[in-house]
């Protein structure tokens, strides 16, 4: 019985004492705000491709984020006429026929939510002019937040040159979103003049 009791005793102290020992070796978890109160700005490196495709795929999902968000409304609040002011500031000139088509497939297919990914920007050569061009996947998603599909779309685009004061800058405008896809350079098959 005695041999019993100690061993119980001697159980029950050595259960304690490694609960003891695992709570002194969890750290508590880090709150997100700590993490941002303690984040370096570390500056990151990028050559100019690589910040061209970093700032066209940011362009591309803003201008999609606010289209759903602008068709979303009734079109014709205030805040439905900033949104629509906004997305005109990421074109170079706009007019009536500038977002006929991407408002079309988006009301079609009742879009509530897109994911842009695997942007790939190109230039192409069209009599002495350089045109910039961006190819992108866009996956849609419903008001259930199911994936509709991943369709491959593309955007014309144009850096412009500001000089303000000493900033040397380029301002970044569509000129065609949800354009056709640039015309290729062969004959189609079976034509001859």
């Amino acid at each position: 019985m005695k041999i019993t009791l100690n061993f119980l005793f001697l159980t029950i102290i050595l259960s304690i004492a490694v609960i003891a020992c695992k709570k002194k070796d969890e750290t508590p978890p880090v709150s997100d705000l700590d993490k941002l109160r303690n984040t370096e700005n570390i500056s990151v490196k990028m050559d100019s491709a690589q910040a061209i495709n970093a700032i066209t795929m940011q362009k591309v999902q803003d201008v999609l984020d606010l289209s759903t968000l602008y068709l979303s409304g009734n079109k014709k609040t205030e805040i439905d006429k900033a949104i629509y002011a906004k997305i005109e500031k990421y074109f170079e000139k706009s007019d009536s026929t500038t977002f006929q088509g991407l408002f079309k497939e988006l009301e079609s297919l009742q879009v509530k939510k897109i994911k842009v990914s695997n942007i790939n920007v190109f230039k192409q050569i069209k009599d002495r002019d350089t045109l910039d061009f961006a190819k992108f996947n866009v996956e849609y998603f419903n008001s259930k937040n199911k994936s509709m599909g991943t369709f491959e779309r593309n955007a014309q685009y144009t850096l412009v040159y500001k000089q303000e004061q000493m900033n040397k800058e380029f301002k970044f405008y569509f000129l065609k979103f949800y354009s056709d896809p640039p015309a290729k350079d062969s004959t189609a098959v079976g034509v001859i003049k």
